[in-house]
C-alpha cells in the first residue's frame, strides 16, 4: 500500500506541475518514444514523505521538547508492605519490620538442571575423567593396530586383492567348557559344652513329676478296662460332675470378663479420665498442677486395717497388691494381702490372710507370680498369686530362722550362681537377712548387724557401749549390685556392701529421727533420696557426706518414690494425708501440686 501511494502521488505531482523539458518537448513536437523515455525517468524520482500530525498531539515549543526527564528504574516490588509492624520484647514496644532482602524477588521460573560451571572442579574432573578415556581408547586401537599390522606381515601377497567393496570376512568358534574337578566336603557336626549343676529338691521334684504322670496313666488303664467290661466307677461319676458347665473353670472365667466389662461400662467416664484427662485450669497457673482421684479400692474383709504396703506388679501394670496389717503394739491382729486389677476395682481378685499383720511386699522382678510378705511378728512368707490356696510355697518359722521384731522391708534380688531364688529383709532387730527359697523351706543368711554409731566425740564412755540400731528400710543400687544403703530409726543412713558386712562404707548424717524411706534414682546411680519423721526429704550423692537439697514439708514423711520416666520428679506422702509432687527441672524449691487423699 505504501509502494502503490508513492507511485500516485508521484503520478499527480507530474501532472499538475510539467517539467520544462516535457513542455520544451511538446512544442518541438518530439516524438512519442522519447515521450515515453521522459515519463520513465519521472517514475523514479525521490519518493516525497508526508508527516501528518494527529490532532490530539500537544504543541510544544523547542524548549519544551529538549527538556529532558530522568526516570529510575528499581527492583523493590510494589505489592509488597512497606508498614509491618511486630512486638520488640527488647526495647518494650512495637517497632517497624524492615523489608527483607527477598521480599522483593519473584521467581517466574525455576528448573534445577545438571549444568556445572566449566572452571568449577567438578567439571575440570569430568573434563580429565573423559579425557583420559579417549586417550585409553587411541592407546588401545593404536595397540590392536600394531598387532595386526605384524600379522599382516605373514599373510599371503594375494590377500589384498580382496573386493573391498561388498566382501566381509567372517570366521566362528565354538566355546570349549572347561574342565575342573569339583570336590564336595561336609560340615562338621556342631560341638556344644553343655554344663549344669541340679540340686537335690530339683531331682526330687523331676521323680514326683515322673511318678505321678505313670500313676495318671495307670488310672486312665483302669479306667479304659473297666469300661471295656461294662463297670463305672465313682471316679467316672466325679469327672461326669466337673464337666458340668455352670460349674466349670471356663464358665468362671467368662463371669469374670463379664464382670470387668460391666464394671468398666459403669465406670466409663472414670477410665476415660484414666487415659485422657487433662485439666484446663493448668494453662493458667505457671509452674503448677494437679491430681485426679480415679477409684477407691476397698474389701468387707479388710474393715477395721491399716493400709501398710503397697507394691505393683512389674509385668502386669494393671494389678497390685496391698497389705493390711495395724502399726498399733496393743492392736495386733490377722493381717490380709489382697490383689487389685484396674479392669475391675469393686473387688480383689485375690485374697489371702496370714496370722500376724502384713507390714511389707514385693513382687518379685521376672516371676511375676511370687509376692515376698513380711510380718509384724518377724516372719516372712512367700505366695504364689496364682494359686487358690490360702497357704503361703515358703514361710519362715523358728527352725529355719526368723526376725525377733517387724520386718519393715523385703525386696528381691537377682538369682545367684545357683539359680536360687532369694530376697533380702530388714527389721528392728538390726539384722539384715538374706533369704533363699530352697526345696521346701526358707534358708536364712544374716547379711549384716547394724551396729549403733556415736557422734559424740567429748564423751568417749558413749562408745563403750554397744548395740544394734534399728532398721527401718534399705534400697540396692542399680548399677553396682553388691551396693546398698540402710535407713535407722536414730535418723542415721549407712552405705553397706554384701562383701564387707563387719562395717559401714559411709555414715550420713542428716535427719534427727526414724528414716522411713530410702530409694535409688533409676537414672542417677550416685544420687538417692530419703524421707524422715522429722518432716523433710533430702537429696543425697553418695560420694559426699551431706545432703545437698532439702526440703520441709511441715508433718512427717511416710514414703517417697522416684519417677519411672524422669531423673527430676519425685513425690512424697505426709502423715496429713496429702500427696507432694516435685519436679526439680522446674521448682527445686516448691512442689508442683499437693492432693489430699
Amino acid at each position: 500500500l505504501n509502494l502503490l501511494f508513492r507511485r500516485h502521488f508521484v503520478m499527480k505531482r507530474a501532472k499538475r506541475t510539467p517539467d520544462k523539458r516535457t513542455i520544451a518537448h511538446s512544442e518541438k513536437s518530439v516524438t512519442p518514444l522519447g515521450a515515453s523515455a521522459t515519463d520513465d525517468d519521472e517514475m523514479y524520482q525521490e519518493p516525497f514523505r508526508l508527516i501528518k500530525i494527529p490532532n490530539s498531539q500537544l504543541t510544544l515549543t523547542e524548549t519544551e521538547l529538549k527538556e529532558e526527564f530522568t526516570r529510575v528504574l528499581t527492583a523493590n516490588d510494589p505489592n509488597v508492605p512497606n508498614n509491618i509492624t511486630k512486638y520488640n520484647y527488647h526495647s518494650r514496644c512495637y517497632k517497624v519490620d524492615p523489608p527483607g532482602a527477598q521480599d522483593h524477588l519473584a521467581i517466574h521460573l525455576l528448573l534445577e538442571g545438571g549444568l556445572t560451571h566449566k572452571d568449577g572442579n567438578e567439571a575440570r574432573e569430568q573434563a580429565s575423567y573423559h579425557q583420559k578415556y579417549k586417550d585409553d581408547l587411541i592407546e588401545a586401537r593404536k595397540t590392536a593396530t600394531d598387532e595386526c599390522s605384524k600379522d599382516d606381515d605373514d599373510d599371503d601377497v594375494f590377500e589384498n586383492r580382496k573386493n573391498q567393496f561388498n566382501y566381509s570376512e567372517r570366521a566362528a568358534q565354538t566355546f570349549n567348557n572347561p574342565l575342573r574337578d569339583r570336590l564336595i566336603s561336609t560340615k562338621p557336626p556342631a560341638v556344644a559344652n553343655f554344663s549344669g549343676t541340679v540340686s537335690q529338691w530339683e531331682i526330687y521334684d523331676h521323680y514326683m513329676n515322673d511318678y505321678a504322670i505313670q500313676a495318671a496313666e495307670e488310672e486312665l488303664f483302669k479306667h479304659h478296662e473297666q469300661r471295656r467290661l461294662g463297670g463305672a466307677t465313682p471316679q467316672c461319676q466325679v469327672c461326669q460332675g466337673e464337666d458340668d458347665m455352670v460349674h466349670s473353670q471356663r464358665m468362671g472365667n467368662a463371669l469374670k470378663i463379664l464382670e470387668r466389662i460391666v464394671n468398666q461400662n459403669a465406670d466409663d467416664e472414670v477410665f476415660q479420665d484414666f487415659k485422657y484427662w487433662e485439666d484446663a485450669s493448668d494453662m493458667f497457673r505457671d509452674g503448677e498442677g494437679s491430681l485426679l482421684p480415679l477409684w477407691r479400692f476397698h474389701s468387707d474383709r479388710s474393715k477395721r486395717k491399716q493400709v501398710t504396703a503397697l507394691a505393683w506388679n512389674p509385668r502386669y501394670s494393671d494389678l497390685f497388691a496391698v497389705g493390711y496389717g495395724s502399726y498399733d503394739f496393743m492392736r495386733q491382729g490377722t493381717g490380709m494381702i489382697c490383689c487389685f486389677s484396674l479392669k475391675n476395682t469393686s473387688h480383689p481378685e485375690y485374697t489371702f490372710t496370714s496370722e500376724s499383720g502384713v507390714m511389707c511386699l514385693s513382687f518379685h522382678p521376672d516371676h511375676c507370680s511370687l509376692l515376698a510378705v513380711g510380718c509384724y511378728d518377724g516372719a516372712v512368707m512367700v505366695f504364689d498369686i496364682r494359686h487358690k490356696g490360702n497357704r503361703p510355697l515358703y514361710a519362715s518359722s523358728i527352725k529355719t530362722g526368723k526376725h525377733t521384731d517387724p520386718v519393715w522391708q523385703v525386696q528381691w534380688q537377682f538369682e545367684d550362681l545357683a539359680k536360687e531364688l532369694n530376697f533380702y529383709s530388714i527389721s528392728s532387730d538390726g539384722l539384715v537377712a538374706n533369704w533363699t527359697m530352697s526345696k521346701n523351706e526358707l534358708k536364712m543368711e544374716p547379711v549384716m548387724q547394724l551396729k549403733l554409731v556415736s557422734t559424740v566425740r567429748d564423751e568417749p564412755e558413749e562408745t563403750l557401749l554397744s548395740g544394734l540400731a534399728s532398721g527401718c528400710c534399705f534400697d540396692f543400687n542399680t548399677v553396682s549390685e553388691h551396693l546398698f544403703i540402710v535407713g535407722t530409726e536414730e535418723g542415721k543412713i549407712h552405705k553397706c556392701s554384701k562383701a564387707y558386712s563387719g562395717q559401714y562404707l559411709e555414715t550420713y548424717i542428716g535427719h534427727h529421727i526414724a528414716v522411713y524411706a530410702v530409694r535409688w534414682n533409676p537414672f542417677h546411680a550416685r544420687v538417692f533420696i530419703s524421707c524422715s519423721a522429722d518432716w523433710t526429704v533430702k537429696l543425697w550423692d553418695h560420694n559426699l557426706p551431706s545432703a545437698f537439697m532439702s526440703f520441709d514439708l511441715g508433718n512427717a514423711v511416710g514414703d517417697v518414690a522416684w519417677s519411672t520416666y524422669s531423673s527430676t520428679v519425685f513425690s512424697a506422702v505426709s502423715s496429713d494425708g496429702k500427696v507432694h509432687v516435685f519436679d526439680l527441672a522446674i521448682n527445686k524449691h516448691e512442689p508442683l501440686c499437693e492432693q489430699k487423699i
